[in-house]
């Protein structure tokens, strides 16, 4: 029964996708044959509207057939029409069904950094291409050191992608590790933290460079699953008994209002101190959720 359920409902979610895609993509399409900014930006609420449909549906099938308790608390005052910079911890691509279903219609579309190669994925590549979805090259810090360029067409490319966010209300998301925890992760890495990765500073620094005094505050998101990291599978299946997330919003840290976070060695560092205690409390947060899954 199970797997039947699985089958109909990841159906579902694809014929979901295959409704809202194509007028999608025709929506985009109409805006980049528009001859006037003002036209242009005008069919984003469209397109931001079609997307939170889409988004709707899937909450709907995941709150009437998954089973799961979602525990939130926030401790946030959110703004449709509001500028975030949203960070959370990452353990699943459940991550993403979770955060959009907690803050769809209630803060601006949330708009994620992607590996370039996820631009083929079918037809949701295209999708994130028409709602301005920023795509990365991701490199590692080797390859960076060995070509800067690579970092450097990363670093525009975040610009350009904030140049175009200052102007409609976002939420810019940051998965701050830069990938999904694992204990083999964990291990290589030597993490300082019982449940997370290392945070990364960079791109959260080069959005808060591009775009620091017109966001509103910081949305820091925590996300703990008492039953395990699960796959999407494992949510559709029912086999995810409970979510716990927290969300806190903070100002803006003073090492940005002072000046560019990534001018200097002095100002990255102080930054990246600050990540770092960010992800410390954040690391207390994890062990808090599970601990009153427990109790």
């Amino acid at each position: 029964m199970s797997a039947v359920r699985v089958v109909l409902i990841l159906a579902v979610m694809v014929a979901n996708t295959v409704l809202h895609v194509p007028p999608l993509l025709a929506v985009a399409l109409v805006k980049a044959l528009l001859p006037l900014p003002r036209m242009r930006l005008a069919c984003n609420a469209v397109l931001t509207g079609i997307a939170e449909s889409w988004i709707a549906v899937n909450t709907w099938l995941v709150d009437r057939f998954s089973g799961a308790r979602f525990d939130v608390s926030e401790a946030a005052k959110l703004r449709i029409d509001g500028h975030y910079l949203v960070l959370a911890n990452h353990q699943s691509w459940v991550d993403i069904v979770v955060l959009q279903k907690i803050f769809n219609r209630r803060i601006p579309l949330l708009r994620f950094f992607l590996k370039r190669q996820l631009f083929w994925v079918p037809l949701l590549g295209l999708a994130w291409w028409a709602l301005d979805f920023p795509f990365m090259g991701r490199h590692t810090r080797a390859q960076v050191a060995k070509n800067p360029e690579l970092g450097r067409r990363d670093m525009d490319a975040t610009r350009r992608a904030c140049g175009k966010f200052r102007s409609i209300p976002i939420a810019v998301m940051n998965f701050v590790e830069g990938t999904r925890f694992t204990p083999g992760k964990h291990a290589r890495q030597a993490s300082p933290y019982r449940h997370l990765l290392k945070p990364k500073a960079g791109g959260v620094a080069y959005v808060l460079d591009a775009m620091g005094d017109a966001l509103h505050g910081i949305l820091d998101v925590t996300i703990a699953y008492p039953g395990g990291r699960p796959t999407l599978i494992d949510l559709v299946a029912g086999r995810v008994p409970a979510v716990h997330v927290s969300v806190r919003q903070r100002p803006l840290p003073s090492v940005v209002l002072d000046g560019p976070v990534s001018d200097g060695r002095a100002a990255r560092a102080r930054f990246q101190q600050w990540i770092n205690g960010i992800w410390l409390e954040k690391d207390a947060e994890v062990a808090r959720l599970l601990g009153a899954d427990a109790s």
